[in-house]
C-alpha cells in the first residue's frame, strides 16, 4: 500500500478540471465517424480474441496434462516443454485476430505492409519475450520444488528481475532505427532535456511511411538503453515543427519523470499477488514444481492479466496524462499538442472519444479528447496568471 502510495503521484495538479471538446468542431463530424467505425472493427476483435485465448487456454488447463505423463525430459524439463507448447498454442490462437487486424488496416488505407512482411516483422522481440517467459518458468519451477508453498514471494522477484532485464535490453534489439538528424529537434531536444532535467538520450527515427501513414513516437529502456524513437511519419506533413517539438517533450517527459522505471514498479506490486494466487490456484496439480500444473498456471496468468487490465491501464493513462502535461510546461504550446491530438485522429484513424468499456479494458492514453482538454486547461491557467503544473 505505502510503495502504490509513493508511486501514484504526478505533476498533473489534483484539482484539474478538464472541460468538455466539441468533438465535431475540433475533429470533424466526416471524420469522427470514419474513426468510429474503422476503430469499432478493433473493439470487437479485441474481445473476441480474448474469448478465444481463455477458451484455448482451459482446455489447455483440462487436457494439456496428459503431455506430462508421455515425457521423458523430467519435471522442469517437461514443464518447460508444456509451457513453450502452451506459449505456441496462445501465439496461434491469436494469429487469425492478427491477421484480421492487418487486413482491416490495409482495406483502410493505414498500412501497406504486405501480409509476407507483416508475419515475419518484430520478431527479434517475440524472441526476447518468449526467451524471457520460458526462463521465468525454469526459474519459478526449480524455487517451487524446492521451497515449496513458499516459492511465491522469491517467485514474484524473479518475475520483476526478469521485466526489468527485458527492458533494459529492448532497445539494444532494435536494430529498425537511425539517429535523428533533425537539426531544429536536436536543438529542441537540448533545451528541453535542460528543463525537464534529463540527461543526454539518444533520439532516433523509425522509417515506417513505406508502410503506412500512421504517426507515433515512444520512449524506452533504462539507464543507459534510454531512448527516444519517432516514426518517420510524425517527421512529415501534416505535423508542423511546433508539433512536432511538443511531442519531443512528451516522450522526454517519459524519462524525466521515470515512467519505465515506475512501471517495473507497479509490475513489482501485482506480481507479489499475482505470484501467491499463481501458488494457490496449482496446489491441486502438484504446484509449480510439477509438470502437470504448468498449463493451468497459463491459464492463470491470462485471467489475472485480463483482470488486473483496467489497473494497469489506469496507471498508463495517468503517466501518459503526466508526459503531456510536462509537454505543456517546456514547450509552452497548447495550441501543438492540440494539432498533434488531431493529426493522430487524422493520420491514424484514431477514435477521439473512445467508448468506457475500450478505455477501462485496453486504453492505455487518455482519449485524444481528454488530452485536448488539458491542452485548453494549461493554457487557461496560463491566461490567468497561474503557474501551471506544481507538482502536487
Amino acid at each position: 500500500m505505502l510503495a502504490g502510495l509513493l508511486l501514484y503521484p504526478t505533476a498533473v495538479p489534483d484539482d484539474l478540471a478538464l472541460g468538455s471538446v466539441d468533438l465535431d468542431a475540433v475533429f470533424g463530424a466526416d471524420r469522427v465517424d470514419r474513426a468510429r467505425r474503422y476503430e469499432a472493427f478493433f473493439y470487437a476483435l479485441w474481445a473476441l480474441a480474448q474469448v478465444a485465448l481463455l477458451l484455448t487456454l482451459w482446455l489447455y488447463a483440462r487436457r494439456g496434462a496428459v503431455f506430462a505423463r508421455e515425457s521423458s525430459a523430467g519435471p522442469i524439463g517437461t514443464g518447460m516443454l508444456l509451457g513453450m507448447l502452451g506459449l505456441g498454442i496462445a501465439w496461434l490462437v491469436n494469429l487469425p485476430f492478427s491477421l484480421a487486424a492487418h487486413w482491416w488496416r490495409r482495406r483502410w488505407d493505414q498500412s501497406e505492409l504486405s501480409y509476407v512482411d507483416w508475419l515475419f516483422e518484430d520478431w527479434a522481440v517475440l524472441g526476447a519475450q518468449f526467451l524471457s517467459i520460458s526462463a521465468a518458468l525454469v526459474i519459478v519451477m526449480g524455487l517451487a520444488r524446492k521451497l515449496g508453498d513458499r516459492w511465491w514471494l522469491p517467485g514474484a522477484a524473479v518475475f520483476v528481475a526478469i521485466a526489468a532485464l527485458f527492458t533494459f535490453v529492448a532497445p539494444y534489439l532494435d536494430f529498425t532505427t537511425k539517429p535523428l538528424r533533425d537539426e531544429n529537434l536536436l536543438a529542441a531536444a537540448e533545451e528541453f532535456r535542460g528543463e525537464l532535467g534529463v540527461a543526454d538520450i539518444p533520439l532516433r527515427v523509425e522509417e515506417v511511411s513505406d508502410a503506412t501513414e500512421q504517426a507515433n513516437a515512444y520512449a524506452f529502456g533504462l539507464g543507459p538503453s534510454r531512448r527516444v524513437v519517432f516514426w518517420d511519419t510524425i517527421l512529415l506533413p501534416p505535423f508542423s515543427e511546433a508539433e512536432q517539438k511538443v511531442v519531443l517533450a512528451h516522450e522526454l517527459a517519459h524519462h524525466s519523470q521515470r515512467h519505465l522505471p515506475e512501471g517495473l514498479g507497479w509490475f513489482a506490486l501485482l506480481a507479489v499477488p499475482g505470484a501467491w494466487i499463481l501458488m494457490r490456484t496449482t496446489r491441486s496439480r502438484g504446484g509449480m514444481g510439477a509438470a502437470e500444473a504448468i498449463p493451468l498456471a497459463l491459464l492463470v496468468v491470462a485471467v489475472f492479466q485480463l483482470a488486473t487490465a483496467p489497473l494497469a491501464n489506469h496507471i498508463s493513462r495517468r503517466m501518459e496524462a503526466e508526459a503531456d502535461w510536462k509537454a505543456l510546461e517546456v514547450s509552452r504550446d497548447p495550441a501543438a499538442l492540440e494539432g498533434v491530438m488531431q493529426g493522430f485522429s487524422r493520420q491514424s484513424l484514431g477514435d477521439p472519444d473512445p467508448p468506457g468499456w475500450v478505455q477501462l479494458m485496453t486504453g492505455t492514453h487518455p482519449a485524444l479528447a481528454d488530452r485536448i482538454a488539458m491542452a485548453r486547461a494549461w493554457a487557461a491557467q496560463s491566461a490567468r496568471g497561474q503557474t501551471p503544473g506544481s507538482d502536487p
